[in-house]
């Protein structure tokens, strides 16, 4: 029958009938207009285009008791909240403080999933997102999560997850994530620390998606860390270690690591014990949680001298490293161990750490790291392996050489698709391998000095100067020791 109607053109027909004042009216028209509709989005968006956008909240507005025309509305605007073009004709009314009188006062659990549902496809748009939260939307959403968290019944569990992933849909935007965190004195924060303390997974799972979200802002996260929060999220880690949550624990790791950011926020977290709490996960067997747990000791570590000479030093922690950087499985976990293999050796500077990360095998990993596909591990990789060869040349030489680094490096100079930056780095480091008399041979008997002279004439400044100077010093070098250059 939907066929006929359509081509009839009744569907248009009806729209004037949404603005009768007769509620029997409003609601068969309701009904028509929703039944053929339902999953046209051609016929929806001519809808939206005729107004009934603005007809629908009227009604919501006008019969806010009246349970049949309340739920026919909703599920209407369940229709047209997924079309952009619906959205952006909600985002013109007061749609928002409508539906959350409706939450407030309805406990029936299939309106509630309804309610939620049209709100987080309104949540889609950041106009929205920002009206739903001064309406006041996460407050009833936090009522919501208080009522039912106790409960263990299935249809209360939909709505405390539903509710949950709307609170932290609303966090995605700056301006709706800046507006309820409020200084750390938003109702949504407020409630952060029940949420992680509390033995709800999805209530633990959503306060460590609420920090790590108003993590994006520094001036939050120097707020956070002064509230507490980082005790918090390391009491949450330590109850998953076991067979734990994997999602629970890869949003708290995100939430450290967000917080970790700002420069201020480090030291006072590395005073808090999270770079040796948190080290309790490296057992886990987890990818998603090895990669963020990786990253998260790199933020910490960045610019920390004395935490990266401890860290460097902690043979079950290096050891686990390499063997990270063998992860076949997982691209991501294998990036994240190489750069933070790298980053140990980058601030620490430390004779110690060069020798703790030659015991475990991992030069041979930063040396594949120089080829890596992405410039800024290549970077890292050439600067941590100059670093290592200036302070322990003698150390690490064998590997250096097992690795065959200077055929790579040679590589990378030749190569015109290498960047100047990588091309600037790889010569800085050349020029540490000189101090090897074996190394040194290598890279006269690789001829190396050939490419360097054509170097000399790059389009790139930086590159040029390093040339000319790392031509200086192999000849300077190849006279010191009797070799003669051609």
């Amino acid at each position: 029958m939907k066929k006929p109607c359509i081509d009839a053109g009744l569907v248009l027909a009806l729209v004037p009938l949404l603005e009768s004042t007769d509620q029997e009216t409003l609601l068969h028209a309701g009904r028509a207009i929703g039944r053929i509709c339902y999953e046209n989005s051609d016929l929806q968006e001519q809808l939206v285009k005729a107004g009934v956008i603005t007809s629908l909240v009227r009604i919501l507005t006008d019969y806010p008791d009246s349970e049949p025309l309340v739920r026919v509305n909703l599920l209407a605007l369940c229709n047209l909240a997924n079309l952009e073009i619906g959205k952006e004709a909600l985002s013109k009314t007061k749609v928002a403080e409508h539906l959350v009188k409706q939450l407030r006062r309805t406990e029936n659990h299939q309106r509630i999933e309804t309610i939620i549902e049209v709100l987080q496809m309104l949540a889609e748009n950041d106009a929205l997102k920002v009206q739903m939260v001064e309406a006041g939307v996460h407050e009833a959403l936090s009522e919501i999560l208080l009522r039912l968290q106790g409960s263990s019944q299935a249809e209360d569990m939909c709505s405390v997850k539903a509710a949950s992933d709307l609170i932290v849909s609303l966090l995605l935007g700056d301006e709706s994530m800046q507006k309820m965190f409020a200084n750390g004195c938003g109702i949504i924060y407020q409630k952060v620390g029940t949420w992680l303390a509390s033995n709800h997974p999805q209530l633990q799972l959503t306060g460590a998606l609420a920090v790590a979200n108003f993590a994006r802002n520094d001036g939050n996260c120097v707020r956070m860390v002064q509230l507490g929060v980082v005790l918090q999220l390391l009491d949450l880690l330590e109850q998953h270690v076991e067979n734990g949550d994997v999602s629970v624990q890869h949003a708290a790791l995100s939430a450290l690591r967000n917080l970790a950011i700002p420069v201020a926020n480090k030291v006072q977290m590395l005073e808090e014990g999270v770079a040796e709490r948190i080290q309790m996960l490296l057992r886990s067997e987890m990818a998603p949680v090895q990669f963020k747990l990786l990253g998260t000791l790199r933020m910490l570590i960045d610019g920390q001298a004395d935490t990266a000479e401890m860290l460097g030093q902690d043979p079950l922690l290096i050891n686990r490293l390499v063997q990270w950087c063998d992860a076949q499985e997982h691209a991501g976990v294998r990036g994240e161990a190489n750069r933070l293999l790298a980053s140990l050796l980058r601030h620490s500077r430390s004779q110690e750490v060069v020798k703790a990360i030659q015991q475990a095998e991992g030069v041979k990993h930063l040396v594949s790291m120089t080829t890596s596909e992405h410039v800024i591990m290549q970077n890292e990789a050439l600067i941590a392996l100059a670093i290592a060869s200036a302070i322990n040349l003698e150390v690490i030489k064998d590997s250096l050489k097992e690795s065959r680094l200077v055929q790579s490096l040679h590589k990378l100079l030749r190569d015109e698709i290498t960047g100047p930056e990588v091309k600037y780095n790889s010569m800085g480091l050349l020029c540490s391998l000189l101090n090897s008399g074996d190394l040194k041979q290598e890279v006269e008997e690789d001829n190396i000095k050939e490419t360097l002279e054509k170097l000399c004439s790059h389009s790139n400044a930086n590159v040029v100067k390093q040339a000319v100077m790392t031509l200086q010093i192999l000849r300077d070098e190849s006279q010191n020791t009797g070799f003669v250059s051609p």
